[in-house]
């Protein structure tokens, strides 16, 4: 459960940061989960850098909370307050005064600990970060009316009322204008089907790591236990999880069946599909540059001097009104997120990019199955081989794109 809204963080992040806006994750109360599996699933943190910082934000914001008309008069006595606790605030009648909408019904007085003060330290230093870098404040377009950054908590439904309590203590121990723009993207439960035993980010992992692996072998035989392979292996498992994770919107449940090892290459709706199509694209261009270094075929010309009429196949005209034309609007649709309402849930089209993906990996699969690129090399062919392997090279640019909003590296060989 924690994984997942950790890895539609970091999609959501890599999505707003391809058209050019600034984002900074942060974990907040909830386990991030081990760091190796989130080093190997390349979910990097932007905490570092205000580490220096943190010990006098969180002394400023115990000052705010002796100060705040929030807090009750007997938590002010730290005799009276239970161990770890140093203040307790009414949450309940600060939403009442402040008449937000859409919160818990059920949050009253919050015992406030250090953690809770250390998470909120990090979001403030987070958004200074970004109000004064030189990244692009997230725009008007995505939430109308503001004109600084905004926060968007992704937490999982079962801690939606944890993450509810920090932004409302965020708003009452620092009330600027930032804090008004909070909203909360809530993922679905993940579900196991017949789970032995409680599962973790680190299980999960290295049994999906262990299928790709039996399935590559099925597929190709004993691998080599050389660098280049395991990092295949990695990147597919990668794949694997990402796409088993962000495909399905984040509202909706998923259910995860972990004894089925049918996690291969060639599953249509798998991350490993969309990966295996990928490298095919890097194996084409591969053997047609070797082809020219050998002097079998002419380099490439520019597209200046190409002949796209020669493109006649179905398949050809599919990939490019249906693929290369929407990307960008594809792109900026998946980053899309709603104008606000008065509560404080959003949504976002995070999925798109997956399932786009798949898509496109299963037209390219029937076309590359059926077209035969690389001809002979005659003369009287370059013209329709150039005008398809330029089609099939904005193909791998747009595949490569997409892959990098998943934090995916494109394979150049399976």
């Amino acid at each position: 459960r924690h994984l997942r809204p950790v890895l539609l963080a970091d999609h959501l992040a890599q999505l707003l940061r391809a058209q050019g806006i600034g984002v900074r994750l942060v974990p907040a109360l909830a386990e991030e989960g081990s760091p190796e599996v989130l080093r190997q699933l390349r979910i990097d943190w932007s905490t570092g850098s205000c580490g220096s910082s943190l010990p006098h934000a969180i002394s400023a914001l115990k000052a705010a909370l002796g100060r705040s008309p929030c807090a009750c008069e007997q938590g002010l006595g730290t005799a009276a307050l239970p161990e770890g606790v140093i203040g307790k605030v009414h949450l309940k009648s600060f939403v009442e005064q402040q008449g937000l909408v859409g919160y818990d019904p059920n949050l009253d007085v919050l015992l406030v600990t250090e953690q809770m003060l250390r998470s909120l330290a990090e979001l403030q230093q987070a958004v200074l970060q970004c109000l004064v870098s030189d990244l692009v404040p997230l725009p008007a377009s995505h939430f109308p009316g503001s004109s600084c950054c905004s926060i968007v908590h992704v937490v999982s439904c079962e801690e939606e009322f944890q993450q509810q309590q920090l932004d409302l203590l965020w708003r009452i121990l620092d009330p600027g204008a930032h804090t008004a723009l909070q909203k909360h993207l809530v993922c679905g439960p993940v579900k196991v089907t017949n789970p032995s035993s409680p599962i973790g980010a680190d299980q999960y992992f290295q049994l999906r790591k262990h299928q790709m692996y039996k399935a590559s072998v099925m597929k190709y035989g004993e691998l080599a236990q050389d660098e280049a392979w395991t990092e295949v292996i990695d990147t597919l498992t990668v794949a694997a999880i990402r796409f088993e994770m962000l495909s399905t919107a984040h509202r909706s449940q998923i259910t995860l069946d972990l004894e089925n090892s049918s996690i291969s290459t060639k599953g249509t709706k798998s991350g490993a599909f969309v990966m295996y199509n990928c490298a095919r694209l890097a194996t084409l261009f591969d053997t047609f540059q070797r082809a020219v270094d050998q002097g079998t075929y002419p380099p490439l010309p520019p597209v200046s001097e190409l002949n796209f009429s020669c493109l006649r196949e179905e398949g050809e005209w599919l990939l490019l009104f249906n693929y290369l034309l929407p990307f960008p609007e594809v792109l900026q649709q998946a980053a899309q997120l709603p104008p606000p309402s008065k509560g404080i849930r959003i949504t976002a089209n995070t999925e798109t990019m997956c399932k786009f993906l798949i898509q496109l990996s299963m037209d390219f699969s029937s076309y590359y199955n059926r077209v035969h690129v690389l001809g002979e090399p005659f003369p009287h062919l370059f013209d329709q081989m150039f005008a398809r392997l330029r089609l099939l090279g904005a193909v791998r640019d747009v595949f490569h794109s997409a892959l990098a909003t998943l934090h995916l590296p494109p394979l150049s060989q399976i």
